[in-house]
């Protein structure tokens, strides 16, 4: 499993996910969970580890590559299904609902090291970025068919580039003269807007806003912590690892307000309608120690939250 993807902050998030109600140290063994982004398997591993004989554990992954890491464990099921679909699983697998969920947003390692899957710019290959490839929609399809100031758009918003303008109009002035079909075409294609200081931390940008707009990243998430929310019993908890600013944002308002917005809404008595209960201040961040085994750590942030009662909101 490790080769396929070293599981981010695995202590912390198994710990927060099994524990009880208002961080009692005691775990919660016997329950039954979720595992909203199976991948290589090394959250779900530590969390059976943990769980009893009684305990549960429903597993989520739209990859099929991720079905060969399956646990032979008469305790776990794996869906290959989006994790958006969270609570119609939840309805039928755990009926009584889930004592916590987990989801790592990161891209797997596989993903990435995976040079035909077209995730990264460290490989020639078809531009794809499919995490379900059965999908219909590949990078190329949006750098060769969306319009200058769609790709502007996705650009500035999903990747955060600052020169969103000027790349858009070097793809659509290079895919005049040929379709842009492959990493390489890509990338000569947008040399001209890449800074000589940061060239590849640029590109990174570039390649996570269409991954994005490929695999419908934010709407997924949207409707996954709304899925989640529903699936939970009361007293449940929500673990999320996030790896840039676009889903911590939207995690971190969830939490707090119980919408991606940050809006906070009351009733007419003044009670907030926010289900969740944010569980520690600050999101727990990986060590030192971490990051210089796995670098693609670095940038991971740990948000817990638990679901209240009518009585305990405020």
């Amino acid at each position: 499993m490790s080769v396929y993807h070293n599981p981010v902050l695995l202590n912390e998030s198994v710990s927060a996910l099994l524990a009880n109600h208002a961080g009692n140290a005691v775990p919660n063994i016997d329950g039954t969970y979720a595992d909203a982004t199976f991948g290589g398997g090394g959250h779900s591993a530590e969390i059976l580890r943990r769980l009893s004989p009684s305990g549960r554990l429903l597993a989520f992954d739209r990859d099929a590559d991720a079905a060969g890491n399956a646990l032979d464990d008469g305790r776990f099921t794996l869906i290959h299904n989006n994790f958006r679909f969270i609570h119609n699983y939840t309805l039928l697998e755990a009926p009584e609902g889930l004592d916590g969920i987990l989801a790592d947003l990161g891209v797997s390692s596989h993903q990435f090291d995976t040079a035909e899957r077209g995730f990264s710019f460290r490989y020639s290959a078809p531009l794809d970025m499919r995490m379900n490839v059965q999908g219909d929609k590949t990078a190329a399809d949006i750098v060769n068919s969306y319009t200058q100031e769609e790709l502007a758009r996705i650009l500035r918003i999903y990747g955060e580039v600052d020169n969103a303008g000027k790349v858009a109009s070097l793809i659509v002035s290079a895919r005049n003269t040929a379709p842009i079909l492959t990493t390489d075409s890509l990338d000569n294609a947008i040399a001209a807007a890449l800074p000589s200081f940061a060239e590849h931390k640029f590109l990174a940008k570039v390649y996570q806003a269409l991954r994005i707009e490929v695999n419908h990243e934010m709407r997924s998430l949207e409707k996954f912590l709304e899925s989640a929310v529903a699936s939970l019993k009361e007293g449940g908890r929500l673990a999320v690892i996030t790896y840039h600013s676009l889903e911590d944002r939207m995690v971190k308002n969830f939490f707090r307000t119980g919408n991606v917005e940050g809006e906070m809404r009351r009733d007419i008595y003044g009670k907030s309608d926010n289900p969740l209960r944010p569980v520690g201040g600050k999101p727990v961040l990986p060590s030192e120690e971490e990051i210089a085994l796995n670098t693609r750590a670095r940038s991971a942030k740990l948000r817990v939250a638990e679901k209240t009662t009518d009585e305990k909101r405020k």
